[in-house]
């Protein structure tokens, strides 16, 4: 499967307002990709009509959220169903601190329906940390039903090994992202525990053109733990 499992909405601030969900999934189908999801910083709120957008294209579709932990760590969160991705949504937005977003600077945080027209925003600064801190992931998932796995891991900000220094053998993940293929072999030299587990190259596209074109198929063992757990 052909996919992108990383992908910004116009709700992320610093999303351009051209990735309405109507853009993304006619670029996804354009790309001719297999599976892709939805993936805003601290929120869900656009993955309605991204499910409903994605139904009428014809092409699977995943709801999920990028939380940003107390720690400020990205960690990608993939749900089942949108039910599930909504509850988890009011839950993280419930541990956000009232830090409002100012759109002249960070950028708008717009909701939009099916058809791609905007219904509402959301005042919150979405991309500040969440009350959700990166050891408690594993629980939540449990509670919400998805699944997690860190985002872009070697990265120089906002990553696991950025905020952490080491990989944490108490909190455990099915994956992970990388974000530089080009310096695979040293990270896996540096940190070995992470040739024991497969992982994704995701566009984390915050623009249209950044959509993940059709040359990345998804590992067998993580197709095969996604249909386990219903996702795909």
């Amino acid at each position: 499967m052909t996919y992108d499992l990383h992908i910004h909405s116009c709700l992320s601030p610093c999303g351009d307002n051209d990735m309405t969900v109507n853009n993304i999934v006619n670029m996804a189908v354009l790309k001719e990709l297999d599976v892709i999801a939805l993936t805003d910083h601290n929120s869900s709120r656009n993955c309605p009509a991204f499910m409903k957008a994605a139904k009428e294209a014809g092409i699977r579709a995943i709801p999920g959220m990028e939380i940003n932990t107390t720690e400020e760590i990205h960690a990608v969160c993939l749900f089942p169903t949108l039910e599930q991705a909504m509850d988890f949504d009011s839950y993280v937005f419930s541990t956000m601190p009232p830090v409002r977003n100012k759109p002249e600077i960070f950028g708008e945080q717009i909701i939009v329906d099916e058809n791609d027209e905007p219904i509402g925003n959301i005042d919150i600064l979405l991309i500040t940390a969440s009350g959700v801190s990166y050891s408690e992931l594993p629980e939540l998932m449990k509670k919400y039903g998805g699944i997690f796995f860190p985002a872009h891991i070697d990265r120089s900000a906002n990553s696991l090994l950025a905020i952490m220094g080491t990989i944490p053998e108490d909190v455990d993940f099915p994956f992970f992202e990388l974000y530089h293929l080009g310096l695979r072999d040293e990270l896996f030299a540096k940190h070995p525990v992470l040739t024991e587990k497969p992982w994704l190259h995701n566009s984390d596209a915050h623009y249209l053109w950044d959509i993940a074109e059709p040359d990345r198929q998804l590992d067998p063992r993580i197709e095969n733990f996604l249909r386990k757990k219903e996702i795909i």
